[in-house]
């Protein structure tokens, strides 16, 4: 049965596109491939998406708003800010290399379009810092780190940490040994966030 504009919400349009996506590629898919797996005209989804590239650009938002709601419960989580920091860390190498790992076809789609929605990628990468940031203040507050700027030390901890969650290492991330190469880059950043830094 086709559903009607009525029932049509934009998150049944999203996960639409996204399957869209995975069997056809991002050069191959097209808004009337949404609306047919909708089972409605193409008219319906521009009536929610203005233009093909706001469409692609929300699914992307949505990949990604994925990771960042997932880190977020840990940044509000309770314990030791050290311990926080590496959980989220760690989650974040975890979500990404699954994300390659588990669905390729879907991830190097998703690669095509981050790099068409670099606005989009640049919120998701602010969202990240800012958490990146809180865990870094609430350490500093409570005396376990000794960041004095804990925004420009959450910056450069996710640049430390960019071979570990950036797509363009997508296919180191599989090889034998990275994750014992992960766990040493971030104990030395939590060692360096640690050091004491008065003259």
């Amino acid at each position: 049965m086709a559903a009607t504009t009525e029932t049509l919400t934009t998150e049944r349009i999203l996960a639409a596109t996204e399957e869209v996506l995975r069997r056809h590629g991002p050069a191959k898919a097209t808004v009337v491939d949404v609306a047919r797996a909708l089972g409605v005209s193409h008219g319906s989804v521009y009536r929610h998406f203005r233009t093909k590239a706001a469409l692609r650009e929300a699914v992307t938002k949505r990949w990604l708003d994925r990771t960042s709601e997932k880190l977020a419960g840990i940044v509000a989580g309770d314990g030791a800010a050290e311990d926080r920091l590496r959980a989220w860390l760690a989650a974040l190498f975890e979500a990404k290399r699954h994300k390659a790992g588990d669905d390729p076809e879907l991830f190097a789609t998703y690669t095509v379009l981050t790099d068409e929605n670099g606005e989009a990628v640049g919120e998701h990468i602010t969202d990240l810092t800012a958490q990146l940031t809180r865990i870094i203040e609430a350490g500093t507050g409570a005396g376990a780190f000794t960041a004095p700027d804990p925004a420009a030390a959450a910056r450069a901890v996710f640049q430390a940490t960019g071979r570990f969650h950036d797509p363009c290492y997508a296919r180191e991330w599989q090889q034998p040994g990275i994750r014992t190469e992960f766990e040493a880059v971030v104990e030395l950043l939590v060692r360096g966030l640690k050091a004491d830094v008065t003259p």
